[in-house]
């Protein structure tokens, strides 16, 4: 497979391996790399700039493809020292970051000068336009059924990767909800050149999570996700689990909820320890609707060459519909 993608990020399929919080170490970013997608090491999994320079110098042991790293930039009270974490990257020679948030604007002259492609990840074709604008290279767009931050207007990716398509002038890649060759196959037909995926590289068997949260993936299904902090306007969706049904029933109580309320129940450090105890259903643990999708935890390279040929039958089977 070739195409834009596939000549912006030196890839030989256009699958991107999206950036995920205490997943994207060396072990998972290398195995996509080398299964010929772009892995992601994902930055402020690292608790230091010094410890992602680390990182990606670890990760250079493991494969001499390209691959890139994550910085998700949101404006917060308590900030991670962003601008030292994208010097790390760029004193790495890391040819490809994926951002997301609004805070990433501020860095993107910074890797542009210092010859970085940028894909940037967004959830609405208007700050998709914006983006292009200001120069980023490829835009990631990320439908409803995706895992983690979908945004608040709800738009599926059936109808937001064609109006990102006819909205932009750069390649596209999807996101959000694809976890198979016919996926891809959509999303190609649809006008992405590319797909990016999270949740369902979570369930490979190079992924550094436990057996028992991969065999979760597998086993729920599409309706077994929930989306919490809506009434915070910050929707995030995750696996369903008892951490996660007990957020969304106190968001739903009389008279709502403070963060404060819920701190104690998604705290970041509890959901480490539940992926790192392999314990599903004691903390939050992030994951999109692909999940009805997964049926089995393969190597990376199985998945990839698998979904590759499935997406060409699925595309020369509709083409010979038509004939």
């Amino acid at each position: 497979m070739s195409n834009q993608i596939c000549e912006i990020l030196g890839i030989k399929y256009p699958i991107v391996q999206g950036g995920m919080q205490w997943v994207g170490y060396a072990e998972m970013a290398s195995a996509v790399s080398n299964a010929g997608g772009l892995g992601m090491l994902t930055g402020l999994t690292q608790p230091t700039p010094d410890d992602l320079r680390k990182e990606i110098a670890r990760c250079r042991t493991m494969t001499d493809k390209p691959f890139g790293v994550n910085m998700t930039i949101f404006p917060t009270i308590n900030p991670p020292p962003y601008a030292e974490y994208v010097d790390a990257i760029i004193d790495s020679g890391v040819k490809v970051v994926e951002t997301a948030g609004n805070g990433a604007v501020e860095f993107w002259p910074k890797l542009k000068a210092a010859g970085i492609k940028i894909l940037h990840k967004c959830v609405a074709v208007r700050h998709a336009v914006k983006a292009e604008s200001l120069g980023v290279d490829v835009i990631s767009i990320d439908g409803f059924e995706c895992a983690g931050h979908p945004g608040e207007e709800d738009i599926p990716g059936l109808v937001l990767i064609p109006a990102a398509v006819a909205a932009l002038k750069i390649p596209v890649i999807a996101s959000g909800g694809i976890g198979n060759g016919r996926g891809m196959a959509a999303a190609l037909a649809l006008g992405a050149q590319g797909i990016n995926m999270g949740t369902r590289f979570c369930a490979t068997v190079e992924a550094p999570l436990h057996d028992n949260i991969k065999q979760a993936l597998v086993d729920a299904s599409e309706r077994d996700t929930n989306l919490i902090f809506r009434t915070l306007k910050n929707t995030a969706r995750v696996l369903k689990n008892d951490v996660s049904d007990e957020v969304v029933a106190m968001e739903n109580r009389e008279g709502g909820v403070e963060f404060g309320d819920i701190r104690h129940l998604v705290a970041g450090a509890r959901g480490k320890q539940a992926l790192d105890a392999g314990n599903p259903n004691d903390g939050i643990i992030t994951a999109g609707m692909v999940t009805g999708l997964i049926n089995d935890i393969p190597t990376c390279a199985e998945l990839l060459e698998r979904m590759v040929s499935e997406c060409k039958q699925q595309l020369n089977a509709a083409s010979a519909n038509l004939s």
